[in-house]
């Protein structure tokens, strides 16, 4: 299983009135971060290695995911991470992780606040460059891809697309090349900058997962997404 990387560093602005004294990723959930739960979900997955992007309280996510490791049976699992000295957007934090690491060959990537309930294999087994998408009844938080085929022709604002379709969720396998031509240590949107890129060239390709999807990033869903863990997950996501 190819590593995965991260993205951690931003702000959760949408949370801070529920969840303000930790950063987004650390949400509580039953007792345990929301990060926690995701890493361990990906390990049972198949998934080996982390590389958690930071910036926003980065000691803080490293000190409290490395005090729930110890405590967890995670053993051959390798958590790194990189801390960045300024906001470098979706897009600005995996190419500065690409030169970090000198990542030459496909990758994986996954956001901190979203829950996909399978599909980890299926992606990174997938052609780069891939995303991962859920069918949901109202686009409208998220906004919608338009396709032929497999092949993602363009994405819908979110607007504009308040009825059923495939969303983007928050798991992608992406070539290094797609982010040649930014300049280094820059600051720009991986969904707004690059993918928008790589769909003019017929390059980005969606691979549809029948599973539970959350994204945590707002109040009510960070809710619904606690009460479904303290359920055992048996009631509906």
């Amino acid at each position: 299983m190819k590593p995965i990387l991260v993205l951690a560093g931003g702000f959760g602005s949408r949370l801070k009135s529920v969840v303000s004294d930790v950063p987004k990723p650390l949400a509580p959930v039953c007792g345990k971060p929301f990060l926690m739960h995701l890493i361990e979900h990906l390990v049972f997955q198949g998934a080996r290695e982390f590389v958690l992007l930071l910036y926003y309280k980065a000691e803080l996510i490293r000190s409290m995911i490395a005090e729930n490791i110890d405590r967890s049976n995670l053993d051959g699992v390798k958590i790194t991470s990189i801390i960045e000295d300024r906001p470098l957007g979706t897009g600005g934090s995996i190419m500065n992780a690409i030169n970090v690491l000198n990542i030459n060959e496909s990758f994986l990537v996954v956001n901190a606040d979203t829950w996909l309930g399978g599909g980890l294999k299926q992606l990174s087994l997938s052609s780069p460059n891939s995303i991962a998408a859920v069918k949901v009844k109202d686009c409208s938080r998220y906004g919608a891809m338009v396709m032929d085929g497999k092949k993602i022709e363009r994405f819908l604002e979110k607007e504009s697309s308040s009825s059923d379709g495939l969303i983007n969720a928050g798991l992608y396998h992406l070539n290094p090349g797609v982010f040649t031509g930014f300049p280094e240590s820059s600051s720009f949107s991986l969904e707004a900058d690059i993918f928008p890129l790589v769909v003019g060239n017929g390059m980005l390709s969606a691979i549809q997962i029948d599973t539970d999807f959350i994204d945590i990033g707002i109040p009510e869903d960070y809710f619904r997404f606690c009460r479904w863990m303290e359920s055992g997950k048996e009631i509906e996501l």
